[in-house]
């Protein structure tokens, strides 16, 4: 264990990295979950990592608009598509998410098959870097997110189903490049999952915010003293917070109940 890992200089940034995917994942989580459709950001996330490596091996600059093009035009693809197969097959929605997420992965994998760093490419989009984000990257992020969060939450009702996939889509396309695939999962799905008993939405919408800023900040934290990897700490970290909120009886609450989709209203 050691002291000198904690610099704010280098935390900071990561801390506000992790607070710009939770202001937009958390909600869009409880969608998720409202929906039944838990694996979809992993599926979107696989499709935009898909559109980053194709960018690459076109010999593209990794933070060029190009690249960023790329991502966004699969992920966007990808969302549409399930958009269509949710209005034609809903019965097999879930299914046909996973095997979209195993089509991406594994033709990630083969662009990746013939690159020296393909390795190393495949663990920044599954892991993240978020140790090595800094306050400029993140000015455009959080408008954006910004964005998005007011067409969220102002324009909700008149989105309809295409409206959720696209800003979605979004959404799971800027945070992978961000945080990596494991923490968007965890990011969404996670405090979403600790808080499904709360039945009033503000209150689980603030408890999950709380999850996830708590889990984010331990998580930086410990990985910094102990010298471990970032993202898997954090994903850990989320867990066991999630699990805590879970378990802890409410004084005000009944029983767990199945979240709707308007779990952000009172």
């Amino acid at each position: 264990m050691s002291l000198e890992g904690l610099d704010l200089g280098i935390l900071g940034p990561a801390f506000l990295a992790g607070l710009l995917v939770l202001s937009t994942h958390v909600p869009l989580g409880q969608e998720v979950l409202a929906r039944g459709i838990i694996f979809i950001d992993l599926a979107i996330a696989q499709i935009a990592g898909l559109g980053v490596i194709a960018a690459h091996s076109f010999g593209w600059e990794a933070h060029g608009w190009e690249v960023q093009l790329a991502a966004v035009s699969a992920a966007l693809a990808g969302a549409l598509l399930l958009n269509w197969t949710e209005k034609r097959w809903a019965e097999v929605q879930e299914p046909l998410i996973g095997v979209l997420f195993v089509l991406a992965a594994s033709a990630g994998i083969l662009l990746l098959a013939n690159n020296p760093h393909g390795g190393e490419h495949l663990k920044e989009l599954l892991v993240g870097q978020i140790l090595w984000v800094n306050t400029a990257n993140l000015v455009p992020l959080a408008v954006l997110y910004g964005i998005i969060l007011g067409l969220w939450f102002g324009l909700r009702a008149r989105l309809g189903r295409p409206g959720f996939y696209i800003l979605f889509a979004v959404s799971v396309t800027a945070s992978v490049q961000l945080v990596g695939v494991y923490l968007v999962f965890a990011t969404l799905i996670i405090p979403a999952l600790a808080t499904r008993g709360i039945r009033r939405g503000r209150r689980r919408l603030f408890t999950s915010y709380a999850v996830g800023i708590v889990g984010y900040g331990v998580g930086l934290g410990l990985s910094a003293l102990f010298d471990l990897p970032t993202g898997a700490v954090i994903v850990l970290s989320l867990a066991v917070i999630g699990v805590l909120v879970a378990i802890t009886p409410s004084k005000t609450e009944g029983p767990s109940t199945r979240a709707t989709s308007s779990s952000t209203d009172e």
